[in-house]
């Protein structure tokens, strides 16, 4: 027989583990929203992480846009790609240093959508430009779909996977350079700079140095912390692309997901002038 104090013990033991299951649950709840919130601002990446545009959520996950949540496909403006396959090419370490500084460099993006020309600022970012360089002369980035494009809090379209997932890469990274642009002022990326996507985690303070092959067009300013690499400027024709490209919208009509427009570079060159 359970006697009068045992059972005010089980009753306080059923409490407690109920208070603990609803405090979990909270701060499961807690950690996603704050997964949101940290991922808006982060350009990811060649890791696999899945970011949202910043503040197209409310606190309980729907979209404040309720017209965003039935999307309605636009036409692709695109041509179909060309004929060719991504070479599955991975390398042990960063390539030797080998462009001149001081010399002009630009990269030409064949795409299905359009030619986008970038200037590269070889002199302020001479590792994340010469690894493009060596990458693009390895015909590494022929065929690599343009996988993510973003339209709300930050106007990105994001490039440069051959895996076109989010998670490829060289396999190798370069570090960071030249986070104090004097282009980024206010903590915003301005439309037509073109930067490195990387895995800096900015809560935690780590992925320093994360830089792979993923890169990020930036088509409209878009309010960002100065943690990814600038390394040059978008083409006014090449803006139009990308204009283009953004008018047709992405796969979940929620500002962030793969482009309806069928973006491929067909060809990438860098030359030197």
């Amino acid at each position: 027989m359970v006697s009068n104090d045992q059972r005010r013990r089980q009753l306080a033991r059923e409490k407690f583990l109920r208070q603990q299951q609803r405090r979990e649950a909270a701060r499961r709840r807690a950690r996603m929203r704050n997964a949101v919130i940290a991922s808006a601002l982060a350009v990811v990446v060649a890791g696999g992480a899945v970011s949202y545009a910043a503040g197209a959520f409310d606190d309980d996950g729907k979209p404040k846009d309720e017209a965003s949540a039935n999307p309605t496909k636009q036409p692709d403006p695109c041509e179909k790609p060309a004929g060719g396959k991504v070479k599955p090419l991975s390398f042990k370490k960063e390539p030797a240093l080998t462009i001149d500084k001081s010399a002009d460099y630009t990269m030409k993006l064949d795409t299905t959508c359009g030619d986008i020309d970038l200037d590269l600022s070889a002199a302020k970012a001479p590792h994340t430009v010469n690894s493009f360089n060596f990458l693009v002369n390895k015909g590494y980035l022929d065929h690599t779909k343009c996988h993510r494009l973003v339209s709300g809090g930050i106007y990105v379209l994001q490039c440069g996977d051959p895996k076109g997932t989010g998670e490829g890469g060289p396999g190798y990274s370069i570090p960071d350079e030249n986070l104090k642009d004097k282009s980024l002022k206010g903590n915003v990326y301005p439309a037509g700079t073109v930067a490195m996507a990387n895995q800096y985690n900015a809560q935690e303070k780590k992925g320093r140095d994360t830089g792979g092959s993923q890169f990020f067009l930036v088509y409209q300013d878009s309010q960002l912390p100065p943690d990814y690499t600038p390394f040059g400027t978008i083409s006014d024709s090449g803006m139009k692309v990308l204009k283009k490209i953004a008018d047709a919208g992405e796969s979940t009509g929620q500002g962030e997901g793969a482009p309806n427009a069928t973006v491929v570079i067909d060809k990438a060159t860098v030359s030197k002038s």
